[in-house]
């Protein structure tokens, strides 16, 4: 079952995305898709009402807004690819690396990406996201993170190099800029999915940049679950960036940082198709 949310930003409406790509309202069953709706079982609801949810005509052109709503917190880990770590100078981390997203970095799938004031290296990731449909807390084992596991959606875990990685403190400089997270577009239930066999990809301006399955992943899901959950609770609706493949443009030498104009597209087979033009900071 994929679920979104379409509409103006603050003003989208749930929806079940239909297989010949139609939308059904799901407004009956639930006011958005949020952490009440996974916790209070409404993924059971939905599916149960699909026979009778009302197909919507929607203008071309709607906008498609993030499929999660009211995120808590956006949980990230680094270099869970091992050419991707590679590339970034690194050896494969022995356990997994985790910094925080905030969840006001998150905008929709094909929302324009914003470069920073100042900006010289912002640079594309696309990952698989993982939504939590329920609370985990000190699981005791990978084993149990299924349960806790609402469905998966595509992720751009947008980053500004220079802040990352050459100014003192930590990675959050390079990592919360606004609109620094489009997801999307739409949430697939996990029990529609083959996991491992996903394929990522992504491309700048129609050029080819990263092409890895999720199985190549040194953490798998499960285990990320449970081990996030040692650390923080992760309460329904939280989101979980797995880890970006080799590709982005920190790892190929000569090859620009993304500018004013430029186009980013990002896949991930079964989960949709993101693009976002980037485009320069303004004042508000």
């Amino acid at each position: 079952m994929r679920l979104a949310r379409i509409g103006n930003a603050g003003e989208e409406r749930p929806v079940v995305v239909a297989e010949d790509g139609t939308f059904l309202d799901l407004s009956a069953v639930t006011g958005d898709i949020d952490g009440a709706f996974l916790a209070g079982g409404g993924l059971d609801r939905a599916r149960a009402a699909l026979g009778t949810l009302p197909r919507l005509d929607v203008p071309a052109g709607t906008r498609i807004g993030p499929p999660v709503a009211a995120i808590g917190k956006v949980v990230c880990i680094g270099q869970n690819y091992a050419r991707h770590a590679a590339e970034s100078g690194a050896e494969p981390p022995s356990e997994p690396i985790v910094f925080l997203k905030a969840a006001d970095t998150v905008v929709g799938p094909d929302d324009d990406v914003r470069i920073p004031k100042a900006s010289v290296k912002t640079d594309y990731e696309v990952e698989l996201a993982v939504v939590i449909g329920t609370a985990a807390r000190y699981l005791d084992s990978p084993a149990d993170a299924g349960a806790h596991i609402a469905g998966y959606a595509v992720s751009n875990d947008v980053s500004e190099r220079e802040f990352q990685l050459e100014r003192l403190g930590q990675w959050d400089k390079g990592k919360n800029c606004e609109t620094f997270n489009p997801l999307g577009p739409w949430l697939v239930t996990a029990d529609d999915l083959d996991v491992p066999a996903l394929r990522l990809r992504s491309w700048v301006n129609g050029e080819a940049r990263q092409d890895e399955v999720a199985a190549d992943m040194i953490f798998d899901v499960a285990h990320l679950v449970w081990y996030v959950s040692q650390f923080m609770v992760l309460h329904p609706g939280d989101v979980i960036n797995t880890g970006t493949p080799a590709g982005v443009a920190m790892g190929l030498p000569g090859q620009p940082y993304l500018r004013a104009g430029d186009v980013v597209e990002l896949e991930i087979e079964g989960l949709g198709r993101q693009r976002q033009t980037l485009t320069a900071h303004t004042v508000e």
